[in-house]
């Protein structure tokens, strides 16, 4: 039974996907700076912007959740699948998540982050010139 508003479980989830993207951005930030590129530095800059500009959405996320009164938790994971438990207004929500359609959502908010990164660069770059 769903107890959550499109709007709470739009946001809940936003989170938790935007979560596990930072993750991945800071491990690649890791990666680039102990791996053997020849020029990194282009590499850094644009993941620190990323970086940057999902850590203040998920700030933003974050208020939301705490002013709605909503939390995420993980439940379970396996090999297949993983299980989150959704609170909010003091009802439960469990939902169900197959990895590879994690690894997709997160893989898309990546991306999205990554053009947003590049496109206020390219404006910033246009109003320079």
């Amino acid at each position: 039974m769903r107890y959550l508003t499109d709007e709470e479980l739009k946001v809940a989830s936003r989170f938790l996907f935007l979560s596990m993207a930072i993750v991945v951005i800071q491990q690649d930030i890791q990666h680039i700076q102990k791996g053997a590129f020849k020029i990194k530095e282009p590499y850094l800059q644009l993941l620190e912007k990323m970086n940057a500009n999902a850590l203040a959405e998920r700030r933003q996320l974050r208020k939301k959740m705490e002013d709605k009164k909503l939390k995420v938790m993980l439940i379970n994971k396996n090999d297949s699948f993983s299980s989150y438990l959704f609170l909010c207004r003091g009802k439960e929500e469990k939902r169900n998540y197959f990895n590879p359609a994690i690894r997709k959502k997160v893989e898309d908010i990546v991306q999205e982050i990554m053009w947003k990164a590049l496109a206020s660069d390219q404006a910033l770059a246009a109003a320079n010139a």
